[in-house]
């Protein structure tokens, strides 16, 4: 992302047409005609006085193609009201084709790996300054309660004595706002990057806290991916230990952003017991192992449900379902969260049950799938770290 160096320029806010006109100053690939006729430029959005759009181009010229892309960035800095540019290129491919996305250029996005990483890589982009660890919790599908389990986690995580953020990465479904009860919005600070909101002790950025609840978010892959990179890299996230991040569902373009812009810790597949969320949850789970993102391991959600009135046990969704896939898949199976009421009423209303039930069973479950999740954390540092020079005397 480019900004201008007088920081925000003054006058009213900057309009989608005056974008598209002055990008028609930009030569396309081959200099036929510019990248607006040529049907190049995606969706060009525009917040406050931030700009994101992308450039549809060739993959294999996508490192050929990068000063067509910083052509693009600079005639849309001139224009004023515009503080910042965000511009990425995308594969420009056929409807249907198999093939992945071309890796995203641009000094925002750091060396790239390739589409998916893989031996002979390139370094990943360096990591979030003050930020130690980051790992995604991720889903293969949605309505496995993914962010009810991360919100809980990252209040475990803290429970350790870790100094923890939350990013809600899930640009369509951000659940944050509402599971941590935060209203309000973020505050630029003086280098015009924004401030987290906080909750609890957690940093917290999500997109809920920028739009309206009930505001759909009609966005294309490029610019989602361009929202992440700002949500990870322009806001003050300050000391933390760990970062976790709340994935949207799935195994499309977020995820394949947070593999390329930041080094991830680990992963965490979310699944409930039933055969057709383990074979996303499975989706998911090789998904991080393509990009070379170690899986700490998967929790079972809504594992199993106790009647309050007569205490019988229920295995609504089956059960075991996730401890079979992780043994046969050799990873570590984190534990079982039960389908609870109180896990639900209180997610509700912005009280996660790690804080507002401490001492319940259910909260001592998240508890226990941190502290072993943590251990798998450090077990991936040792693996990494330098070895040790002994010198005898």
């Amino acid at each position: 992302m480019a900004k201008k160096n007088n920081g925000n320029a003054a006058g009213a806010a900057v309009a989608k047409e005056q974008v598209l006109e002055e990008l028609k100053r930009v030569r396309g690939p081959d200099l036929s005609d510019n990248i607006v006729a040529l049907g190049l430029v995606s969706e060009v959005v525009i917040h406050k006085d931030k700009v994101y759009f992308a450039i549809s181009v060739d993959p294999a010229r996508a490192e050929e193609l990068e000063p067509l892309r910083q052509a693009a960035e600079n005639v849309v800095l001139e224009l004023p009201g515009v503080s910042s540019a965000t511009v990425t290129l995308t594969a420009d491919r056929e409807a249907g084709a198999g093939s992945s996305p071309a890796p995203q250029a641009g000094p925002s996005s750091g060396p790239s790996s390739g589409p998916m990483g893989g031996p002979g890589a390139e370094p990943r982009a360096a990591g979030i300054p003050g930020v130690k660890h980051i790992i995604a919790v991720a889903s293969g599908k949605g309505g496995v309660g993914k962010s009810t389990t991360a919100i809980n986690l990252a209040l475990a995580f803290q429970d350790q004595g870790l100094k923890v953020g939350v990013l809600d990465a899930d640009i369509y479904g951000p659940s944050m706002p509402r599971l941590l009860g935060i209203t309000g919005r973020p505050q630029p600070t003086q280098d015009n990057i924004l401030k987290p909101m906080e909750g609890y002790g957690l940093k917290v950025m999500s997109m809920g806290f920028l739009v309206e609840e009930d505001t759909p978010m009609i966005w294309r892959g490029p610019m989602v991916m361009s929202a992440i990179t700002q949500m990870l890299k322009e806001v003050d996230w300050g000391e933390l230990d760990l970062m976790v991040v709340d994935m949207p569902p799935g195994t499309g373009d977020a995820q394949l952003t947070m593999a390329q812009q930041v080094p991830l810790a680990g992963a965490i597949i979310v699944s409930t017991p039933q055969d057709l969320a383990l074979i996303d949850a499975r989706k998911g789970l090789n998904m991080f192992r393509k990009v070379d993102v170690p899986v700490l391991g998967i929790v079972e959600n809504m594992s199993y449900f106790l009647c309050p009135g007569c205490g019988e046990r229920s295995d609504i969704f089956g059960h075991g379902g996730a401890r079979f896939e992780a043994e046969r898949l050799g990873v570590t199976f984190l534990g079982e969260v039960p389908l609870h009421m109180d896990i639900r009423e209180k997610s509700d209303s912005g009280q996660p049950i790690v804080v507002s039930d401490p001492k319940s069973p259910q909260a001592e479950v998240y508890r226990e799938i941190a502290a072993m999740a943590w251990a798998g954390i450090e077990t991936e540092d040792s693996k990494s770290a330098p070895p040790k020079i002994v010198i005898e005397g």
